[in-house]
């Protein structure tokens, strides 16, 4: 039966849908130092990961059994997929799998500054309600520059064209006609700044 290592903390619905996988054994063991992983990781044929690990060309030497890793997130930078590849282990992420979240915090970001809300929050946390020094700026016809627009900032695009504001986007990859098609002018980045 093939044996599943998470290493670093995934919801609980993730571990769900990992456990009901037929004929795998998931384990469950976060926050382990390099010395303990590399001493259990040759008993894995999976280890599942998110930022925290260190997945080092020394621990790749020492997982006889390993198959692949896979990163439950965007970036593999944690990961020698160099030392992965020579061991003939596979490397995967999710590169889609936080977008929304990441697009949402980016726009609730956007809130939070154009309202100041930070600022108002201590007001009122020190018992004050200025509420003229706290009027802030509405979003709605404002002009958003996007540095990026792949998964992430596609999604934030959107949601600021629901806010009913003028997207301008740099993407050396997108085209024109791509950027016009979501509603975005596509500009050089000297222009957007």
């Amino acid at each position: 039966m093939p044996k599943v290592l998470v290493s670093d903390k995934l919801s609980e619905e993730g571990l769900k849908i990992l456990r009901s996988g037929p004929g795998l054994e998931v384990d469950v063991k976060t926050e382990l130092k390099p010395e303990e992983l590399e001493k259990i990781i040759p008993d894995y044929d999976a280890l599942i990961i998110r930022s925290n690990t260190k997945v080092t060309a020394a621990l790749l030497e020492k997982a006889k059994n390993l198959k692949i890793v896979g990163r439950a997130g965007i970036g593999v930078d944690n990961v020698d997929c160099v030392a992965a590849s020579k061991h003939g282990i596979i490397v995967e992420n999710t590169p889609s799998g936080n977008a929304t979240t990441t697009a949402e915090q980016a726009v609730a970001m956007m809130f939070a500054v154009s309202r100041m809300i930070p600022q108002a929050t201590m007001s009122m946390k020190e018992g004050k309600w200025d509420k003229k020094s706290f009027v802030g700026r509405e979003l709605t016809n404002k002009i958003l520059g996007v540095i990026g627009v792949g998964n992430i900032g596609k999604i934030v695009a959107e949601r600021a064209l629901g806010l009913k504001m003028k997207v301008i986007g740099f993407d050396p990859f997108l085209t024109a006609e791509a950027a016009a098609q979501m509603g975005i002018e596509l500009v050089s980045l000297d222009d957007l700044f």
